[in-house]
């Protein structure tokens, strides 16, 4: 279960990011935004495996 709340944090996080990045809104914080949510799927995938 924790698993699968990490991936929806995650596809939030790219979702905002994606916003933000194409809204040109809210600087270098969407950035970091990805690089956490590139994490928690990473963090995921090894988990899984």
């Amino acid at each position: 279960m924790m698993g699968n709340l990490l991936y929806y944090i995650a596809l939030i996080i790219i979702i905002v990011w994606a916003i933000g990045y194409f809204g040109y809104a809210a600087g270098g914080i969407i950035h970091f935004l990805l690089v956490l949510a590139v994490i928690l799927v990473i963090i995921k995938i090894i988990k899984a495996v």
